[in-house]
């Protein structure tokens, strides 16, 4: 599921006052102001790279902003997920082996905890080694949680838990150009490495 600042929210609307603070949720839910991800002149302009900093499989600190320079092709994992992560991580896998020597030295792939609770960094690092994701030019990030809601935010985006306590899938696979700005913007479920791979190739040649 790919969640947006507000989708879950449950206000009571029998009252005057409860109605208008529905009515209010409603429009902050409808104009994220810094959501990369959202379609509107202001929303295309927002920097889905901001500074803030989390941390790499490798302990390192990473700031968002520093990944700018090059196209980033970026999705949301979580190490313990049953399935569905390394589903997505195996076709992010397809999209790395297109690149091939691109990755790294034109290209970067990010992979940002949404269970920063539970992920640190050797957890990242195993979750990248067991998946034969852990190679040059792919990050896999985690965080305090309030970083990584902040990133969150950043793509216009929220984690939520399921009632049995889960953790919410987010599915969406975001191109993010060399200034920081949304591309394009795809399914996970359905992910074409192709068509992943040239979009980041014609990124790499916009500069």
């Amino acid at each position: 599921m790919l969640n947006t600042p507000g989708s879950t929210s449950r206000l009571a609307t029998s009252s005057p006052l409860g109605r208008l603070a529905a009515v209010a949720m409603l429009c902050l839910a409808l104009y994220p102001i810094a959501a990369c991800n959202r379609s509107g002149t202001q929303a295309n302009n927002s920097d889905c790279l901001p500074a803030i900093n989390l941390i790499d499989q490798n302990s390192q600190r990473v700031s968002l902003s520093s990944l700018k320079g090059k196209p980033v092709l970026v999705d949301f994992i979580y190490t313990s997920c049953p399935g569905p992560c390394k589903t997505l991580t195996q076709r992010m896998i397809d999209v790395a082996q297109k690149l091939g020597p691109t990755l790294g030295s034109q290209v970067t792939m990010v992979s940002i905890s949404i269970d920063p609770e539970h992920d640190g960094p050797q957890q990242m690092l195993d979750y990248a080694r067991t998946q034969g994701a852990a190679r040059k030019g792919w990050l896999f990030l985690t965080g305090g949680p309030g970083e990584v809601d902040a990133t969150l935010a950043a793509f216009g985006l929220s984690r939520e838990r399921e009632s049995d306590g889960s953790v919410s899938h987010i599915v969406g696979v975001i191109l993010v150009g060399a200034d920081g700005r949304k591309l394009h913007e795809y399914n996970g479920e359905n992910l074409k490495y192709d068509a992943v791979a040239a979009d980041l190739r014609n990124a790499i040649g916009r500069g």
